[in-house]
């Protein structure tokens, strides 16, 4: 747990991103990094994902911590660990995938949704967890039920966070970050504004002081 945890402090969010291509994804994690976010989760929702996470591994600098999103199979976090991935998250939590990333012995935040799903991650040895979908399983209600009942876990609630309820999560004594979409977005067209993502990384990150 304390190597994920690790991960999640260096971050006051971890941007939660999703490519199309690798040049698009350097260029996107670059001005991220630049900005201050230093924890880059990148999904694999497309099939160049794995390339992508191994391509902006070799653009960043060695304080970069770049993982992998959406890892939902044992055979997902094996490709993921062999791309370069220095953590993994997934939405949910198998016995299949557990045993996986421990026997890989890899930093790993897995999804909860419900109380019995966290105490089911903790008796398997997880207790930094992925609060996912938080804005519509509890928000953060939820993570302060939870606190009171189960004091020793860790969370990233992800899911329908914006800037603006972002700090409501973070100022919780079990958040440890947050993850969002939000300052990636897309236009009509499918194109990433760097420009805009720049603003709004800065804004993420002068929100957290």
């Amino acid at each position: 747990m304390s190597d994920v945890v690790a991960v999640l402090k260096k971050s006051p969010v971890i941007p939660v991103l999703a490519f199309v291509n690798e040049e698009e994804a350097v260029k996107v994690c670059r001005v991220l990094f630049d900005e201050g976010l230093s924890v880059l989760e990148i999904t694999l929702r497309h099939p160049t994902a794995l390339a992508a996470i191994n391509a902006v591994k070799q653009d960043l600098p060695d304080d970069a911590c770049v993982g992998a999103g959406t890892v939902i199979t044992p055979a997902l976090a094996e490709a993921s660990v062999e791309a370069g991935a220095e953590f993994g998250v997934s939405p949910g939590l198998t016995a299949d995938l557990a045993a996986a990333v421990k026997r890989l012995n890899w930093p790993f935040l897995p999804g909860i949704a419900t109380l019995s799903e966290a105490m089911q991650a903790r008796e398997w040895g997880f207790e930094a967890l992925k609060f996912f979908p938080a804005n519509i399983s509890g928000g953060t209600g939820f993570l302060k039920a939870v606190g009171s009942v189960l004091p020793d876990l860790t969370f990233c609630p992800t899911g329908g966070i914006s800037v603006d309820t972002a700090p409501d999560y973070r100022a919780l004594p079990n958040v440890a970050t947050v993850g969002g979409s939000w300052i990636t977005p897309r236009s009509k067209g499918g194109d990433i504004d760097l420009g805009l993502v720049r603003e709004l990384a800065r804004t993420a990150v002068e929100s957290a002081l």
